[in-house]
């Protein structure tokens, strides 16, 4: 058998960015869902407040999700169980990789809709 883990020291919060396509617009969350850290480059304000709220909420949720499974990853290797932590509801890598795909795959509007004349 082998000897017991020893805990590793847990971090109060975890955090992850996720950035637009373009690289413009940059979010960092922490597992909480909660932004810490917006960076936006001008060229993101052409399109207006709304659409520039609506890009910094998805991006929130996008890196709330990664930091979810980050904190799994760290509860685990500090001995949770996975059924604790399934019960804690945090997602696991290939949960967290098939619903960024799944959203990537629902916006794949356009970047701009002007077209040549």
């Amino acid at each position: 058998m082998s000897e017991p883990r020893t805990p590793g020291p847990i971090p109060e919060v975890t955090h992850a960015t996720s950035t637009n396509r373009q690289g413009t617009l940059a979010v960092r969350a922490n597992d909480q869902g909660l932004p810490t850290d917006i960076r936006v480059d001008r060229r993101e304000l052409r399109y207006g407040a709304e659409a520039l709220a609506a890009e910094i909420l998805r991006l929130s949720r996008s890196a709330a999700l990664e930091a979810r499974a980050r904190r799994r990853v760290e509860l685990a290797e500090a001995g949770i169980t996975a059924e604790v932590l399934d019960r804690l509801g945090l997602p696991t890598r290939t949960e967290v990789d098939q619903r960024l795909a799944a959203a990537d795959d629902a916006d794949l509007s356009p970047t701009t809709w002007m077209r040549r004349v």
